[in-house]
């Protein structure tokens, strides 16, 4: 069986401890969706192809006010996500658009400023945003590092967008 990135997700948290389709889809929205999204969509329909190829188990969680299966990863399952970190990355893929706006910002010049005006303040809530969660004490080790990445890209992407915007004024100035 092919496993979709979604899937390598799944396993992956599922590597933490048994969770809930819910669970999962609440931590990929504090952590892996900054860089990796994943929605309900997406979760469910792979937690139960998962489950028929036995890379993980299900069973009824604790009764309460709604019901819930929660999920564990097998033996085969840990196995094939050792097989996935242990192969070198596919992808190192960055979709922008703010960056695909200012490439072709010659188009349009009077539009480049705002476009800067809007990417940096998205890198800066970003950074807040990262700081908020660094704050709670909650990642730890690997994904610790992941967080301190995501503050610093944010933090030069920012300081990038200021260096840019402050060039096209000069720029303007001069012309």
């Amino acid at each position: 069986m092919e496993l979709s990135p979604t899937a390598h997700v799944i396993l992956g948290m599922l590597s933490w401890g048994p969770k809930s389709g819910y669970d999962v889809k609440a931590i990929v929205d504090n952590s892996t969706r900054f860089f990796w999204a994943a929605s309900y969509g997406q979760i469910y329909p792979e937690l139960r192809k998962l489950a028929e190829a036995g890379l993980i188990e299900a069973e009824a969680g604790p009764e309460g006010g709604r019901r819930r299966t929660v999920y564990r990863l097998s033996p085969t399952g840990h196995e094939r996500l050792r097989e996935w970190l242990s192969a070198e990355p596919e992808t190192y893929e960055l979709r922008d658009d703010g960056l695909l706006r200012l490439f072709f910002a010659a188009a349009a010049p009077d539009t480049a400023a705002g476009t800067l005006a809007s990417k940096r303040h998205y890198h800066e809530g970003l950074v807040e945003q990262f700081r908020e969660i660094e704050a709670t004490g909650k990642p730890e080790g690997f994904a610790l590092a992941v967080l301190h990445y995501g503050i610093e890209m944010n933090e030069w992407a920012a300081a990038w967008c200021a260096r840019a915007a402050a060039d096209l004024e000069s720029a303007t100035r001069a012309a």
